[in-house]
């Protein structure tokens, strides 16, 4: 299997399944020096660790990371920095019904048709448990860049919509609620829509927004490389996600050129900012912000008709601990692949 690799000169490769011992991940090309806040590393994992509400998947797993290499009286070396996050609360009985039956919009079918074989506990490395360790390597991303800001949040749930600019938005209050809306009027219709979701035994998806602040003009690369590129491929790289924008995204498809142009201040600025913070794929100092779509999780507590390794059509239910809405535990995830593609440009314009 390749592919577990994301990144050029900040490279992060995750290895690990769902149900086996523990999920690790290999960070290469961290310079050297960079005093460490492992507490800081620890509270992003607790955002994204499942069981931390009721609107979550109750699995329990503390989602500790022990390093292993390239860190040596709290600063990186500068040498490879690996870590693991052990496996502690894994039932993988509650998976032995779909051992021979592949559910729908899953990946089991596509992984069993390529591999020849599957691990169906969790879903081996097609489970969205594989993310933490993405949030390992965007945690120390994030503390190579102090000064840039990455605020992430749920702008919607289902057909529940947050309207407010993010500029009127106090990001001080995203983690004030368990749906991580900085709206609390907002958060509270979006909690009790899960809920009820949760009760029918469905799922629903929604939408992640990520605003990124302070970012030096200059990261990012002409033609292939685009900053808006990668950051494309690094969200649509998460479980669920099923669409990206950045900017003025496909409302700007509807406006006229006089109305989308971004005019320019005298010191580089601009008045506007529908180019979203990237101009010609490269970072022009405004803000950056993009939404993320995720889609409803595929496992439902419903009876749906699947298909079997023989080829025959076969009810199956849903079972074991699974997230009703995906996107609350997903916005520590947004930033952790923000921040990775920002240290990987900063690191590139360093080779200049």
């Amino acid at each position: 299997m390749a592919g577990n690799s994301f990144g050029t000169l900040y490279k992060v490769t995750t290895f690990g399944e769902s149900h086996g011992e523990a999920l690790g991940g290999i960070i290469d090309g961290c310079p050297p020096g960079i005093q460490l806040d492992f507490e800081a590393i620890e509270v992003d994992m607790a955002r994204r660790k499942p069981g931390q509400s009721a609107i979550v998947t109750q699995r329990k797993e503390p989602d500790s990371v022990q390093f292993l290499s390239g860190i040596f009286e709290g600063k990186t070396t500068g040498t490879p920095i690996g870590f693991i996050i052990p496996n502690t609360n894994q039932k993988s009985d509650d998976y032995s019904h779909i051992k021979d039956n592949y559910r729908p919009s899953h990946a089991d079918y596509v992984y069993d048709q390529k591999y020849g074989l599957r691990d169906y506990r969790g879903g081996g490395r097609s489970s969205a448990r594989e993310t933490a360790s993405r949030v390992v390597a965007g945690a120390i991303a994030k503390q190579m860049l102090p000064e840039i800001k990455i605020n992430a949040y749920v702008s919607s749930v289902g057909p529940i919509h947050l309207e407010t600019p993010y500029e009127e938005l106090d990001f001080s209050k995203i983690e004030s609620n368990p749906v991580r809306c900085p709206d609390e009027k907002s958060a509270a219709i979006m909690e009790e829509y899960i809920r009820d979701i949760r009760k029918q035994g469905d799922t629903v998806g929604g939408v992640v927004t990520c605003v990124i602040q302070n970012v030096p003009v200059g990261l990012g690369e002409p033609v292939f490389d685009k900053l808006h590129a990668e950051l494309g491929k690094a969200m649509l790289s998460i479980n669920a996600v099923k669409g990206f924008e950045y900017g003025s995204g496909f409302s700007g498809s509807e406006m006229k050129g006089s109305e989308h142009n971004d005019l320019y201040n005298p010191d580089g600025s601009t008045k506007t900012n529908l180019s979203g913070g990237i101009q010609g794929g490269i970072s022009n100092g405004m803000d950056i912000y993009f939404r993320v779509a995720f889609k409803p999780v595929a496992t439902i507590m419903q009876t749906q008709d699947s298909l079997d390794n023989k080829g025959n059509i076969t009810p199956m239910t849903g079972k074991g601990r699974h997230d009703p809405c995906v996107v609350p535990r997903a916005v520590p995830i947004v930033e952790a692949m923000a921040a990775i593609v920002l240290a990987d440009f900063y690191l590139i314009n360093k080779t200049y």
